[in-house]
């Protein structure tokens, strides 16, 4: 069987862009985005210094993360493997950018859909060579199969010692790099400056803020300074969004497991806030984490295809039923509530519970799915999101039930709930990480652009509520509950931002 492949020597490469210039012209790629470009890196001191180039692009992953986190087939790997896109069927979440170790998928200003390098599909199905093969000067770029021994792609690996991008990722990548330099390939190797060779980075491009994460090894030379000259602008694919959503879905996934419980055993409030209230407003804020993850879709007209066409590796997919399941669970658990009279509520309050807690933990292995985003990778934020959920179910529980219902156990469990998130926050954070790119990511969140959020979250939003809640006192616990919701949005925004903070390319 077919499995197309290139290799690429840096050896012949002179740094022309022409296969840039060629995969625009071809593929009709608009001014601001790229399927393949070339990356300028500057290694060593002056009056020695040599410039060293790296061809970057879609690397047809074996395994391909983006294939798996898409959640309606609009990223899939052909028999070939060949990984391709179809722009009918994307719905614009940006999940594929987050799941490419390789940063090669960006959002196509003209179609709001995601494209990358498909190895001009069009092309090769017609026996032709893709376009930028065809322009290079120097026949630095191989392309072929795989399988067939007489193929340039197989006689260029048996001949050469060839290295791969970012192997560490385990995508088994088909992008094979014949003497490239490792500072071109690592992308922590390098210095990432305010300003390229020829142009600004860009106003959104916060990767020069990225403390360094390279520690040399003991006794090793120390490397030769490398700074990044030439690289493409890239795109921060989540933001405020998605960092809004995760807090509004724990908000309404701690209500229900809070209503589940209270229909057992007695939580410190009324049972009309249990049964009732709590409910409701989970209602609220379940619709209000519908309507985000709409709104951050480039092609938000499309949401209903990840119901009707969902591809189930995808922790989307299966996120956007479990969020409907959950939806209905609660509509039928007021409808027991109001029309008969609570009968019920006993035997549905463990399928409440067990809904709500997957509603609150699912976006754990959603997050493990965005390969490219190391910080996310961690074993602690499936705890962290359940313990997220119930602090922030239990805080709307304090705020909106009257001071009179309220007793010491809700602000003892509050207080335990406190430092459990508290906790969880700050070891992920300063623990020793697996990778360069997690270490990095956690050095923006403690010490780089995003440790304002970090640790006014666990200043505003842990330390002080839990002295006001000690101090006693109804007004203070209810200011206590307000200041820890804010501080769960605001470690959660920091978490989402640096994750996605260190280069990947």
């Amino acid at each position: 069987m077919t499995r197309w492949a290139w290799v690429i020597d840096q050896t012949r490469c002179i740094g022309c862009h022409a296969c840039t210039t060629a995969c625009k012209s071809e593929n009709d790629v608009p001014v601001g985005v790229f399927r393949t470009w070339v990356k300028n890196v500057e290694v060593g001191t002056f009056p020695d210094v040599k410039r060293h180039f790296a061809v970057l692009r879609c690397n047809h992953c074996a395994e391909p993360p983006c294939v798996d986190v898409c959640p309606v087939t609009a990223m899939y790997q052909r028999p070939d493997g060949l990984v391709d896109f179809d722009h009918n069927a994307c719905i614009g979440c940006k999940a594929c950018m987050q799941a490419c170790p390789y940063d090669a998928i960006y959002m196509d200003p003209d179609s709001n859909t995601a494209a990358k390098c498909n190895f001009c599909s069009h092309r090769v199905d017609e026996g032709l060579l893709p376009s930028c093969v065809v322009v290079c000067p120097e026949e630095a770029l191989l392309f072929g199969d795989l399988e067939d021994p007489t193929s340039k792609v197989s006689r260029a690996l048996k001949e050469n010692r060839v290295t791969v991008r970012r192997a560490e990722q385990g995508t088994r990548p088909h992008a094979f790099y014949i003497g490239a330099h490792d500072a071109t390939l690592d992308p922590l190797a390098a210095r990432h400056d305010a300003t390229y060779m020829w142009s600004d980075r860009g106003a959104k491009d916060e990767r020069m803020r990225v403390p360094p994460a390279r520690k040399p090894l003991p006794m090793a030379p120390p490397a030769p300074p490398a700074r990044v000259a030439y690289d493409v602008p890239r795109q921060r694919a989540w933001g405020w969004p998605v960092s809004s959503y995760i807090w509004t879905k724990g908000i309404a996934a701690g209500l229900g497991i809070l209503a589940g419980v209270g229909q057992y055993v007695d939580i410190g409030v009324s049972r009309t806030a249990v049964q009732l209230i709590a409910p409701i407003v989970a209602i609220v804020f379940l619709g209000i984490t519908g309507g985000l993850l709409v709104g951050d879709l480039k092609r938000p007209e499309r949401f209903w295809t990840i119901l009707t066409r969902p591809q189930w590796k995808s922790w989307l997919a299966r996120g956007a039923f479990i969020i409907a399941a959950y939806g209905a669970a609660l509509v039928v658990w007021l409808a027991l509530a109001i029309f008969a009279d609570g009968a019920g509520l006993n035997g549905l309050a463990p399928v409440l519970i067990i809904l709500a807690a997957l509603t609150a933990g699912y976006t754990a292995p959603l997050l493990g799915q965005c390969e490219a985003r190391d910080l996310w990778q961690t074993p602690l934020l499936l705890p962290h999101l359940i313990a997220h959920a119930l602090l922030a179910g239990l805080a709307v529980v304090i705020l909106v039930a009257s001071n009179a219902e309220t007793t010491t156990g809700v602000r003892a469990v509050f207080v335990i709930l406190l430092l459990v998130t508290g906790s969880l926050s700050l070891i992920d954070a300063v623990k020793r990480h697996q990778t360069l790119n997690a270490t990095a990511a956690a050095q923006a969140l403690t010490r780089g652009a995003q440790s304002r959020f970090f640790w006014l979250a666990l200043l505003v939003g842990v330390a002080l509520p839990a002295i006001l809640a000690l101090a006693g006192g109804a007004s203070l616990l209810i200011v206590a509950a307000a200041l820890s919701l804010a501080g769960l949005w605001l470690h959660g925004h920091a978490f989402i931002l640096a994750g996605q903070g260190p280069p990947i390319s």
